[in-house]
């Protein structure tokens, strides 16, 4: 059994990415955007993902679509859809996603956004294949 208490995990992340755990059909990762920062505007083309976010302030970019995030925001990303989340506020952006299924290579650290790009674009951050 894994057992998490997910919001206090997720807060005291303090690395832009940390893959808590991969399984065969979902990934649970921790993010921590700094004041500023975002996730960057991308498309996973085979994975549906399920944001929740436990603190900081936010904008949601999803699909042409703009939404304010705060605590306990949920946004829901259907594969194959254009997404960028940014950090308005002067606090971390602090949240838990779920991949369904895996993105990122099990157990990853990605300490920046520019690590967890450095690492995607070196293809050293692949899910295991099942």
């Amino acid at each position: 059994m894994i057992h998490n208490t997910i919001v206090t995990v997720a807060e005291k992340n303090p690395d832009f990415r940390r893959v808590l755990w991969t399984g065969k059909h979902l990934q649970l990762v921790v993010m921590t955007i700094p004041p500023g920062g975002e996730i960057g505007d991308e498309v996973h083309e085979h994975a549906d993902q399920i944001l929740t976010f436990v603190s900081g302030a936010g904008e949601a970019r999803v699909a042409g679509e703009k939404r304010e995030i705060v605590r306990s925001s949920q946004i829901v990303v259907p594969a194959g859809t254009r997404h960028n989340f940014v950090n308005t506020g002067q606090n971390p952006l602090v949240l838990y996603t779920i991949y369904s299924p895996p993105l990122h290579a099990d157990q990853a650290v990605h300490r920046t956004k520019e690590e967890a790009d450095a690492a995607e674009a070196a293809g050293a951050d692949k899910p295991p294949t099942r």
